[in-house]
């Protein structure tokens, strides 16, 4: 029986894996720049995500997609910003695979972005063993969950290319050790890029925004050539 399981498993991957790189080759033939964010619930993944499509929407044309288990109450925040909006609600399921986003892509034109965000569903588990097409993963950690968070979910941050500590604005009032968080993603993902901001009071929100446009037209400028 355990044999018939890890078959199964195993042939679901190769699936899963096979669509995305479908998904990757028309992402990159259209010039659109993918980004997965994975984080805990509660990281502040919405409203970093809310900010970012505001703040680039008046120069790019963005879209997100949104994985809850349930409700479309993100999505439903998100589309204020004006950007494009596809809710993924994926019931029992803890996380996005690649054919939730093919599905969601049916009849909407996301050729015609400049980027799409897709944010995953919070859990630092599941979506982290499961590729979706992006040209880059970014792990969230807000300043409220604990400097280890990487020691204890490696997988999602030595699959990432990025880590994001978010909520800076409050970290002295939690307590937050800088350093000891640095050190804990650097053990898990040696020379891992961190980026420290809060989406809220805009600190640290510049090099972030810098980041995603450098991406966004690097990946148009590929296309194109």
């Amino acid at each position: 029986m355990k044999m018939r399981v890890v078959e199964i498993a195993g042939n679901l991957m190769i699936k899963n894996d096979a669509l995305a790189a479908r998904l990757r080759g028309r992402f990159a033939e259209s010039g659109t720049f993918v980004v997965n964010m994975l984080s805990s619930p509660g990281s502040g993944k919405t409203t970093l995500l809310e900010q970012t499509l505001r703040r680039l929407s008046s120069t790019y044309r963005v879209g997100a997609l949104v994985g809850d288990q349930a409700t479309a109450n993100d999505s439903q925040r998100l589309a204020r910003s004006g950007a494009p909006v596809r809710q993924i609600t994926t019931g029992a399921e803890c996380r996005l695979d690649a054919e939730m986003i093919a599905k969601a892509l049916e009849g909407w034109d996301a050729t015609g972005l400049d980027a799409l965000f897709i944010e995953n569903v919070g859990n630092l588990i599941c979506p982290a063993e499961y590729d979706l097409g992006e040209d880059l993963r970014v792990a969230l950690l807000s300043v409220t969950e604990g400097e280890d968070k990487p020691l204890k979910y490696p997988l999602a941050f030595n699959s990432s290319r990025l880590a994001v500590i978010t909520k800076s604005d409050i970290a002295e009032a939690v307590g937050y050790d800088r350093a000891a968080a640095r050190r804990c993603i650097e053990q898990v993902n040696p020379g891992m890029a961190v980026l420290e901001l809060s989406a809220r009071t805009g600190d640290g929100m510049e090099a972030w925004m810098t980041l995603i446009a450098e991406r966004i037209r690097s990946k148009a400028f590929t296309a194109a050539g």
